[in-house]
């Protein structure tokens, strides 16, 4: 039976080498489940994927302020089912408030764009708390500071001037555009991009100087990173700075935070294994990313004599 067993897998091994299948958005669904060996499950902690839950976004792509409904994944993998983030669980579901990372304004000298914020609320699917803000016709969701209140008015503004503007908390410049020892969050990684630094709560980093057209953060690791002058930063530190200092009371108050209990072989070190002095990186360049090319599906089926 063990020897069956091992020629049942090695043939499955051959033909997976053969059909190479990569995961993708366009993959037929029922297709997939129908080949389960077939497909990479992705590991935890892999980039731009999210096995808590899955949102429902509207199916124009529409930016709206309207909470979106989402669904629970418990650590499961969106395609397959399979479990591969383990420790996390169902949790109380909570609406999904889209944020607009992207804070647009004048690239020219030119009185900066205003709104005004309306409304400061909880999010259940994030840490920091969110704000409504509005100019015109327009709404959108934003990351609270921590002493933005409603009726503050916040500025915008893409262009870099030969003075360091003296900003306030909740306002948007490049960060070439502010002086050194300004703490920031909501960072871009280079100008245009969709993924930002510093998003959860009571985080923020600083900046602690400049060369040439990069400007030098100091990250809440203590890492250094040098971005582009033209990456938009906003002011100021997140809000709900308490989060990490608020203690979670019982079993039951974690598992409603959709986080499954612990193995009881998994134990805390105690102080007599000494405290770990490291030096921190090297300062890192962030430049634009290489464009990846998808790869040709390719299907091809051997004859096994």
């Amino acid at each position: 039976m063990g020897s069956f067993v091992k020629l049942f897998n090695s043939s499955l091994n051959i033909i997976s080498r053969q059909l190479t299948l990569p995961l993708t958005n366009g993959l037929n669904l029922q297709f997939v489940r129908a080949l389960p060996h077939f497909v990479d499950i992705p590991k935890p902690g892999e980039k731009h994927r999210q096995y808590r839950r899955k949102v429902h976004f509207p199916e124009d792509g529409k930016y709206t302020v309207k909470p979106l409904d989402n669904t629970h994944l418990a650590g499961r993998d969106p395609v397959t089912g399979r479990v591969v983030a383990k420790g996390i669980g169902g949790g109380i579901k909570f609406k999904y408030h889209w944020i607009k990372f992207e804070r647009d304004g004048p690239t020219e000298d030119v009185p900066p764009r205003e709104e005004k914020v309306l409304q400061i609320l909880k999010c259940g699917c994030r840490t920091a708390d969110v704000a409504l803000v509005g100019t015109g016709n327009e709404l959108k969701y934003i990351l609270a500071t921590e002493n933005m209140k409603a009726g503050d008015i916040i500025k915008t503004s893409r262009f870099i001037p030969r003075i360091p503007v003296r900003a306030n908390e909740g306002d948007a410049y490049p960060l070439g555009a502010l002086p050194v020892g300004t703490i920031v969050h909501n960072i871009e990684k280079f100008p245009g991009c969709n993924r930002n630094f510093i998003l959860a709560a009571g985080c923020y980093a600083t900046i602690i100087r400049k060369f040439d057209d990069r400007v030098v953060i100091l990250m809440p690791n203590k890492r250094e990173i040098a971005l582009l002058q033209k990456c938009m930063a906003t002011v100021g530190r997140l809000s709900n700075i308490d989060h990490s200092k608020t203690p979670i009371g019982s079993p039951n108050r974690n598992r409603e935070l959709g986080n499954r209990p612990r193995s009881g072989l998994w134990q805390r070190k105690s102080g007599r294994h000494g405290r770990k002095i490291k030096r921190p990186p090297p300062m890192l360049l962030q430049g634009p990313p290489k464009e990846q090319k998808s790869a040709p599906m390719k299907l091809n089926i051997n004859k096994i004599s």
